[in-house]
């Protein structure tokens, strides 16, 4: 879906998992989150935000963090 990104989150425990989810709620609108065990323990919890539907402070940061034109990633970062 255009406009949208899967999370995955790896968390030693629950409660760290939402935590980190949360935060993303509060930018980004989002799908309600999925949680499963992680590989080896913990766990592993997965959303869907939508990127074009961002709150005030994140569209404005995200705006700013985008590349202008001609621009690209650093050489370290390809």
């Amino acid at each position: 879906m255009a406009g949208h990104a899967e999370v995955r989150i790896v968390a030693a425990s629950p409660e760290t998992a939402r935590a980190v989810a949360e935060v993303l709620r509060r930018c980004f609108s989002g799908t309600e989150q999925r949680s499963y065990p992680a590989p080896g323990g913990g766990t592993r919890l997965h959303l869907t935000v939508d990127t074009q539907a961002a709150a005030g402070p994140a569209r404005s940061w995200l705006a700013t963090s985008r590349p202008g034109t001609g621009e690209g990633p650093h050489a370290e970062e390809s």
